[in-house]
């Protein structure tokens, strides 16, 4: 992969399409990288103690490699 953690990159396909953020981590083996900000997805979480609200937390998700474009 051309790319690494820290880069800023540009997606240029999907529902986030032109928007840009930093890569937090690279999936080597997927070929995929998760990037801050872009293609959140919200995830239910239980209450781990009693008497304890769950809630719904929004997380990335991992994007193909070949969706962003390296921006200087």
């Amino acid at each position: 992969m051309k790319i690494k953690k820290g880069d800023n990159v540009k997606l240029i396909t999907g529902k986030d399409k032109g928007k840009s953020g930093k890569i937090v981590r690279v999936l080597v083996a997927e070929n995929k990288v998760i990037v801050e900000g872009l293609n959140m997805m919200k995830k239910h979480q239980r209450p781990r103690k009693s008497g304890e609200k769950g809630s719904m937390v929004n997380i990335a998700m991992p994007v193909n490699a070949s969706n962003v474009k390296k921006i200087d």
